[in-house]
């Protein structure tokens, strides 16, 4: 094995680490971010049902 072959197989080692590393950085982003989205829409049906809920037990006093 000379040189530059030991080179190449570290800097595929290498390419390989880093591409495992960015791709679990996306997929967390991802996740993240599709967690946001339901969180916005569910947030607001939960805010009507709570103050429909509300409103309805204040007319009853």
């Amino acid at each position: 094995m000379n040189k530059s072959t030991v080179w190449t197989v570290v800097g595929v080692i290498v390419a390989i680490v880093i591409a495992w590393v960015l791709v679990n950085v996306v997929f967390s982003l991802l996740w993240f971010i599709g967690k946001l989205v339901v969180v916005l829409i569910v947030a607001p049906i939960v805010f009507v049902i709570l103050r429909s809920v509300f409103a309805r037990s204040d007319d009853d006093a």
